[in-house]
């Protein structure tokens, strides 16, 4: 065989083992990385510090059980799965701090705010929110001015002090039988605001002012003004003021012998008040918006599961924040945006079953057919005597640790606020 025969023979043999081996598998397609979820941050404002601290952690409380059962319903909005997360901020129940908190919020660019829980904060700080367009829903803050502004931006989820105001001076003159009171208020945006309408609702009823008094909302030695309302003799003294302040004004009226019931609105009616005031407790009257937490839909599961989860009682208004969270929710579900500028337009059509009560807002943001009821104290406890007003909450699914009540509508909740 010649050179020439042989190469050929060669390349022959070589291209027909090149053929023979299979072509390799193009490359397996990478699947692109799953889109994160969309973190979204809604601020809640309250005191967390100072002696109203029980009553913004209590607050704050109720927004982080609605927060969780928002993320455990692994929602969609615009769709993308979303992550809600709160953003909470001590205002510290003071009017400078509250208008830097929301400042803060703005510019962190949270999607909603839940708060203020003060009225004293939540006026001057829903100027800002509403300067930036951004959805808030107050859980507490019950003087009217909050909505009387015109804020499109402006909501709350309880009675107001004008609702509140009158069933108490109704209640004064018509149940309690007071002939001769004296009025005493710590000069702040609740606690005057809600003073001015009782004395409104009790004048009107035939009852007779023979003091007015005024502290603020950090004194806590009241025997200059006791003195003097004491010497006035009346049958029923109204407090307008948080319980930091009913408490040891209690204590102290028994004390200096003032022979007069004490009737308090919302800021006085809670667990703390008996424990400030002692034996001078009993037999104390308050009010609170809304209706009995064993009375709202869930609201027994609910109080379970906050004790369960904070190792705590509710103080006040912890279902009320839930619901104003959950409201928020509902808005962007609604509008299947997480944008205040998209969602802020479902939030007048709220129609919302939440915890506390059947959720919608009239003309100025305020909740329609807002509830009051009037407790007393005996032993330590608040008893409820009866309730005004109000729009029964449809029955919900109870909510457990373990099974969240309802994520696209209902809602636990109980009273709560101020001012």
């Amino acid at each position: 065989m010649n050179k020439r025969v042989l190469v050929l023979a060669t390349t022959a043999a070589l291209m027909l083992l090149a053929c023979s081996k299979e072509a390799p598998p193009p490359p397996a397609a990478v699947a692109p990385p799953p889109t994160p979820p969309l973190t979204v941050k809604l601020g809640h404002a309250a005191p967390l510090t100072g002696p109203q601290a029980h009553l913004g952690k209590d607050n704050e409380n109720g927004a982080r059980l609605a927060i969780e059962d928002a993320n455990a319903q692994k929602l969609k909005i615009g769709g993308r799965d979303v992550v809600f997360e709160l953003m909470g901020e001590d205002d510290q129940a003071d009017p400078k701090q509250g208008t830097l908190v929301a400042q803060k919020f703005v510019d962190a660019k949270v999607n909603g705010v839940i708060g203020h829980l003060n009225s004293g904060t939540t006026i001057p700080a829903s100027k800002i929110y509403s300067d930036a367009g951004m959805p808030q829903v107050s859980p507490s803050a019950t003087n009217p001015q909050y909505t009387l502004q015109g804020f499109k931006t402006a909501f709350r989820v309880m009675a107001n002090d004008v609702q509140q105001g009158k069933v108490l001076g109704d209640y004064a003159a018509k149940q309690l039988g007071a002939k001769k009171i004296a009025i005493i208020d710590d000069k702040t945006a609740y606690g005057e605001g809600l003073a001015k309408e009782f004395k409104k609702a009790a004048e009107a009823g035939g009852v007779k002012v023979a003091a007015e008094e005024h502290t603020d909302d950090k004194s806590v030695d009241f025997a200059a003004i006791l003195t003097k309302v004491k010497a006035k003799r009346p049958d029923l003294v109204f407090y307008g003021g948080m319980d930091a302040q009913a408490g040891p004004l209690a204590a102290q009226m028994k004390k200096l012998g003032v022979k007069a019931k004490l009737l308090m609105g919302d800021g006085g009616c809670t667990t703390e008040f008996p424990k400030l005031a002692g034996d001078a407790a009993e037999g104390s009257y308050c009010s609170l918006p809304g209706v009995p937490l064993d009375k709202m839909s869930g609201g027994t599961a609910f109080q379970a599961r906050y004790k369960a989860k904070f190792n705590t009682d509710i103080q006040l208004y912890a279902p009320y924040s839930y619901d104003a969270a959950m409201v928020i929710i509902e808005a962007m579900k609604r509008a299947n945006s997480v944008e205040p500028a998209k969602y802020l337009a479902e939030l007048p059509k709220t129609a919302y079953s939440g915890l506390t009560s059947k959720i919608s807002f009239d003309e100025k943001g305020d909740v329609k057919d807002g509830a009051v009821t009037l407790y007393q104290f005996k032993a330590g406890n608040k008893e409820p005597l009866e309730t005004v007003g109000g729009a029964p909450a449809e029955p919900a699914a109870a909510a457990t640790p373990a099974a969240p009540a309802a994520a696209s509508a209902p809602a636990p909740a109980q009273p709560a606020e101020k001012k």
